[in-house]
């Protein structure tokens, strides 16, 4: 039986530090053309960016489009789901699961209508704030202890009007400091998979 032996001693033990330098960055959003430009796509749009700026591209895979991208010996792995926004835990539980993410490594990034257009606020758990989205990543993962990148959307709309105005297009004003923002996010995301974190939240909060 020694070579049963040998067979068990000479496997490589897992490699559980490469998982640890994997990271799942859900952007949440509506799929379609006529969801592209509001408001509630933010997520969308953040990942969108930076895709197209560090020139990696999205794939139609299960349950939403995927891009994968480097840096400084992290991945990261841009989803978009295509459940729709109410249906959004089922695509991030698949492709944590699938992609042996742990939870500390996910981040869901989401409009808030509660911050000033643009605000910026990072947070290691919470509630879903009325966030259809994050209600329905609670739920399905059973935990609210993921980071969650909420971006700004304001709340300048009157009353009645609050699903007109998060389904509605950004107005000139925020289209012109749209990019500014962007950058910002897209730094964001590299922050959270290479200084940590803590790190980011201290840098980046408020912002």
């Amino acid at each position: 039986m020694k070579w049963l032996s040998r067979l068990f001693t000479s496997q490589k033990p897992i490699d559980t530090d490469h998982l640890m330098k994997k990271f799942l960055i859900v952007g949440l959003g509506n799929i379609g053309a006529e969801y592209v430009n509001t408001r509630h796509n933010i997520g969308f749009k953040i990942l969108d960016f930076l895709a197209q700026k560090e020139a990696v591209t999205f794939e139609t895979v299960k349950l939403g489009s995927l891009a994968e991208y480097k840096f400084k010996g992290r991945t990261f792995l841009l989803l978009k789901p295509n459940t729709y926004m109410n249906l959004s835990g089922k695509a991030v539980q698949y492709w944590m699961e699938k992609e042996k993410i742990p939870l500390e490594n996910i981040m869901v990034i989401t409009d808030d209508l509660n911050l000033a257009f643009g605000t910026i606020r990072i947070r290691l758990k919470g509630s879903d704030g009325g966030h259809n989205g994050l209600k329905n990543i609670n739920i399905i993962l059973n935990t609210q202890n993921y980071t969650r990148f909420r971006f700004g959307i304001s709340d300048e709309f009157k009353k009645g009007q609050q699903v007109n105005y998060v389904l509605g297009e950004w107005g000139d004003d925020e289209k012109a400091k749209l990019p500014e923002r962007l950058e910002l996010a897209a730094e964001i995301i590299k922050s959270f998979g290479t200084a940590g974190i803590e790190n980011t939240m201290s840098n980046f909060n408020g912002k």
